[in-house]
């Protein structure tokens, strides 16, 4: 597991490299500041739910944009099998750039921060929801990027990868709301399935141990999977 280390800073580091980084970053604070700021000087209302409720979908498309090219990029150039000459284990190349996609996603939702200091700058503002909201982020941020990572692992084609990752994400954030013509006693199960159900039980500032229980059964799922894939490959 050490030589993880080395893969996720090497990861990390190669995201700033590529400008379809900076890309994503800025399409995310344009997003996210706009619904903010709408909500807070239109609406006048000095509170961040709409930025959170917001996040699950956004997540869905911008998470799948980061991890497209940690596993299809170097299949398709031929490094993969370069960096499988190097005394690392499938394992320590899963968990290495697992955690450099996480460490992007929580770079990404520092700018936000700017978000709750504004608002508690010019009116009260109840902390316990926006830490709750930012903890929520981190879980919900890990797990779509294990899915990306278990769909990079699946194609040499970047594209192809992000496609499926994001048509994963986005079924795991609107499933409940998808199927409404299901009776009602469905639609409870289906909506403790989807991720959108568990962020919005911990932004509320509830952290209950069956959502992190659930997120953290996602990661394990999607980057075993993606062990599995990158195993049948090489």
């Amino acid at each position: 597991m050490r030589q993880a280390i080395p893969i996720f800073k090497k990861e990390f580091r190669s995201y700033f490299v590529s400008p379809i980084a900076y890309i994503v970053i800025a399409i995310f604070l344009l997003v996210t500041g706009w619904f903010f700021f709408a909500t807070f000087f239109l609406v006048g209302q000095a509170n961040l739910r709409n930025y959170f409720s917001l996040l699950p979908i956004i997540f869905s498309f911008v998470v799948p944009a980061i991890t497209m090219r940690l596993v299809s990029e170097e299949l398709n150039i031929g490094s993969y099998e370069i960096l499988l000459t190097m005394p690392v284990t499938l394992t320590d190349v899963v968990i290495g750039k697992f955690f450099a996609a996480v460490a992007f996603v929580i770079a990404m939702l520092v700018p936000t921060f700017a978000y709750p200091v504004t608002v508690a700058a010019l009116g009260q503002l109840d902390w316990g929801p926006v830490a709750g909201g930012y903890i929520g982020a981190v879980f919900l941020g890990a797990a779509f990027s294990a899915i990306g990572l278990f769909a990079s692992a699946l194609t040499r084609n970047q594209i192809i990868a992000f496609i499926v990752g994001m048509a994963v994400c986005f079924i795991l954030t609107l499933i409940d709301k998808m199927l409404f013509f299901l009776p009602r006693s469905m639609l409870g199960v289906l909506a403790y399935l989807g991720a959108d159900f568990h962020f919005q039980n911990i932004s509320k500032g509830i952290i209950d141990s069956r959502d992190i229980i659930y997120f953290l059964s996602v990661c394990f799922i999607s980057l075993y999977s993606a062990y599995l894939a990158l195993r049948e490959k090489y």
